[in-house]
């Protein structure tokens, strides 16, 4: 077995610091101690991808810059020498990540529909992407539906989708990825609403889980099929402290029209309520959609506290059950911008002010443990470990290579032995320290 470590170590400058043609030294024997076991023939789960999210934020950031940025930007995240990007999230009409507040159509004539506004900044920077990754797939979120067609007549500050326009508004929905598909972007999954619990000052609406699921099963499912399209719709779209019964709840009504759930990550961990979906319901897919760490809150000094953020719970939830994770936006500028509604966060990449160059946060590098390594169709595998000091995930390719991912968060290091096949290779995982394993037997 030929065995490869990859290892990020913000303290010693190391970044994917790859040290290669390692080899198991001894043979397990009556070994007790300081052991985490790898089960490769135990599969779980399998993996859609890992990503991030186009946003007009980010079109227009890549479009002050150069070719020359935006290109080494998107071969950063989509190329195999970048993060290998291969499942990614955009909105449809616009999100407080927008220049401005739009829908696609006016006063509800469904003959009006235009996605004109997207073709300036965020369609080019999804049409560039794909031409590095021809493999990527598209999960598409609503942040409202059009201003006319809620109780509130207005695109923010939440409001209601009025049960009158649950048709007209599939319609619309079925306009959009059709007209994505004439540019040949394919919409292979679509969430219904983005937080639909959530009334904020920027877009939003408010669903119940049986409104989600009545507009899934009786509007938007129907015309999906009657229109040929394959794309799988998705609820919830929020954070994890309520999946398992709001997913039930939708189940209920939704039925065959609902292929799964979306979470977020920003009310903590509920690594137990994606395991209960998981167990509950198997066949049905778990994405995390969204999570980030905002920019009001970020600090230099706490660049590996936000690297850490990402790995804890990418490792939390692909233990759980998810079947893909996708970041938030994957370039900003250097406020944490542009958003019309001044909700500055930070990204894995910034553009500085001249837009002449970018930083690469650390989440970058952390996010990549993961998506450098574990392929598209990988499934996860098993493993046992001695202490809960180091965090692990594993996961066998199609090809059968095994990666293992620890996480060491503490203030320690850590001796331990990892154990494959009966085989060992011994180690010491250095504080504040993520390290993946590529191991080819």
């Amino acid at each position: 077995m030929k065995i490869t470590k990859i290892e990020t170590n913000f303290k010693r400058k190391l970044f994917f610091y790859t040290t290669s043609n390692l080899s198991f030294s001894e043979k397990y024997t009556n070994q007790e101690k300081e052991l985490i076991n790898i089960y490769p023939d135990i599969e779980y789960q399998e993996i859609i991808g890992f990503g991030g999210a186009f946003t007009e934020a980010g079109g227009y950031t890549l479009s002050k810059g150069n070719d020359d940025l935006s290109n080494k930007i998107l071969s950063d995240y989509f190329s195999e020498n970048g993060l290998n990007y291969s499942f990614c999230r955009t909105h449809i009409g616009s999100c407080d990540f927008s220049l401005e507040s739009y829908s696609y159509i006016e006063n509800n004539d469904i003959n009006t529909f235009s996605i004109e506004h997207d073709k300036l900044y965020l369609i080019p920077m999804i049409k560039k992407s794909i031409e590095i990754n021809k493999n990527l797939k598209l999960l598409a979120s609503p942040w409202s539906p059009p201003a006319s067609m809620k109780n509130n007549n207005n695109l923010c500050r939440g409001g209601k989708l009025l049960p009158e326009y649950y048709e007209l508004y599939a319609k619309y929905l079925v306009k959009y990825i059709k007209a994505y598909l004439n540019e040949e972007i394919p919409i292979n999954y679509m969430t219904i609403q983005n937080e639909p619990n959530a009334k904020q000052f920027w877009e939003s609406c408010l669903f119940t889980a049986s409104e989600e699921a009545t507009f899934a099963n009786r509007y938007l499912y129907p015309y999906l099929i009657s229109n040929n399209i394959k794309t799988k719709v998705l609820v919830w779209d929020h954070n994890k402290q309520c999946a398992f019964n709001r997913f039930k709840d939708s189940l209920k009504t939704g039925g065959n029209a609902i292929s799964g759930l979306a979470v977020h990550w920003y009310s903590g961990d509920y690594f137990e309520e994606l395991e209960l979906i998981r167990n509950a319901f198997p066949d049905k897919l778990i994405i995390h959609s969204e999570g980030c760490t905002g920019y009001s809150k970020y600090k230099k000094s706490e660049e590996v506290k936000n690297g850490e953020i990402y790995a804890h719970d990418l490792i939390g939830d692909l233990n759980a059950g998810i079947n893909g994770f996708i970041d938030w936006n994957m370039v900003l500028d250097y406020q944490g911008g542009p958003n019309h509604k001044h909700n500055y966060c930070n990204a894995p990449i910034m553009v500085n002010k001249y837009y002449n160059g970018y930083i690469k946060n650390l989440t970058y590098y952390y996010i990549g443990h993961f998506s450098k390594y574990i392929k598209p169709g990988a499934k996860r595998i098993a493993f046992s470990k001695f202490t809960d000091k180091i965090e692990v995930t594993a996961f066998k390719n199609f090809d059968n290579s095994i990666i293992v991912v620890l996480l060491n968060r503490t203030d320690s290091k850590i001796n331990y032995k990892l154990n494959l096949n009966g085989c060992l290779y011994q180690d010491r995982l250095d504080s504040h320290c993520i390290v993946t394993f590529v191991i080819n037997i």
